[in-house]
């Protein structure tokens, strides 16, 4: 049978991911993007704090590994969650989710320009992914719109991101490096929250579902299903399940936000998801890239 348990948990995870772009999308109705980010890092941070404690007794000391990886991993998350939710001001839920799975092109074509092979498959996917973002972002007059900008710039967060934790993660423990990135998270949106906005207590009350689901079920829940899923589920196969959360992104921002969704998103859309399916189909590799959770 094609689809197994494990392969229906990875489609789960993608649900809860794209879903949550609906959240990030509905919390700034109130809060300021920074503030959002700090209150859903930290409620990562708890959420993920159990699975720590209940696993403690396997783990191995993890030295300054665990440390200088999960603060160069925490930056540059802290980039692509700031990019994506100041983006989200100015662009749709839909978008946003299909705009930062172009992640999953950018992977290899990093890998690339450090020295790994790759193939005519890749660049393939790559054109595809590209045509599609022209006819989702750009205008009638040749230009990208300011959130789109933004979360496109976001992407490129995400990929050095997906390379940093593909390198840390054979030295150190999964879930004690998630930790450590989401209170570096937490501390950097916090000092831009209290710079940059006046976060009130009553917004984080108005916004406290979506908080909960960015926080708790895309960081927490959807961690520990992923971490369940991929033991037996093959690193490419894995990838092409997960970059389907973009599709879940828009069918979230249509269904619960009432975004628009004409022929020119449909084209663009359609385009993005062949040219990510393109670009991670199960090939013989010697070195495969996971996708990390970015929601």
């Amino acid at each position: 049978m094609f689809f197994s348990v494990s392969h229906l948990l990875l489609i789960a995870v993608a649900a809860i991911w794209g879903f949550a772009f609906v959240a990030q999308s509905a919390g700034m109705d109130h809060l300021g993007p920074h503030s959002f980010n700090a209150a859903r890092f930290l409620l990562a941070t708890l959420s993920l704090l159990p699975l720590w404690f209940m696993m403690r007794h396997k783990r191995e000391k993890q030295g300054k590994a665990l440390i200088w990886g999960g603060i160069a991993a925490g930056i540059v998350m802290f980039g692509g969650f700031t990019m994506q939710q100041v983006g989200l001001l100015d662009t749709t839920a839909g978008n946003a989710g299909f705009i930062t799975g172009m992640y999953i092109v950018l992977v290899p074509i990093a890998g690339v320009l450090l020295g790994h092979s790759t193939n005519m498959q890749t660049w393939a996917g790559l054109i595809l992914a590209v045509l599609g973002l022209y006819s989702l972002t750009i205008g009638p007059n040749f230009s990208m719109g300011q959130g789109d900008l933004l979360v496109l710039v976001g992407a490129f967060f995400w990929t050095g991101h997906v390379l940093i934790i593909g390198w840390i993660s054979r030295k150190v423990d999964a879930i004690s490096l998630s930790i450590v990135q989401f209170v570096v998270a937490t501390a950097l949106a916090t000092g831009f929250a209290v710079a940059l906005e006046t976060p009130e207590m009553g917004g984080f009350t108005s916004a406290w579902l979506p908080l909960v689901y960015a926080g708790v079920a895309s960081s927490g829940i959807a961690f520990t299903l992923q971490a369940i899923a991929q033991r037996k589920v093959e690193p490419s196969v894995t990838a092409l399940i997960l970059s389907t959360e973009a599709v879940f992104a828009v069918l979230g921002g249509c269904l619960l936000l009432d975004e628009p969704f004409g022929a020119k998103e449909a084209l663009g859309c359609g385009l993005m998801m062949i040219g990510m399916v393109v670009t991670q189909w199960p090939v013989k590799r010697s070195n495969d890239v996971v996708a990390e959770p970015l929601s």
